[in-house]
């Protein structure tokens, strides 16, 4: 259940790029998945904005590849 979820963010940071490859998208799940998990578990079922608010949220504390992540997608 968590799995789709992290699908849904990935799909979610891919479209705030114009042009973004699969290989991309697959890397910002691969690089928040862990963040997720660790902080904004609550907010999965909340939908993908509550779940990308929550990692803005605790920005400072999240890993330095999903901070890129958010960083290359305009967040």
């Amino acid at each position: 259940m968590f799995r789709i979820s992290f699908v849904f963010l990935s799909a979610l940071l891919a479209v705030q790029v114009l042009a973004v490859s699969p290989a991309s998208a697959q890397r910002g799940h691969d690089a928040c998945a862990r963040d997720v998990t660790r902080f904004c578990r609550a907010h999965l079922h909340d939908g993908d904005s509550v779940v990308l608010e929550c990692l803005k949220q605790h920005r400072a504390r999240l890993s330095k590849a999903c901070d890129k992540v958010l960083t290359d997608n305009g967040q």
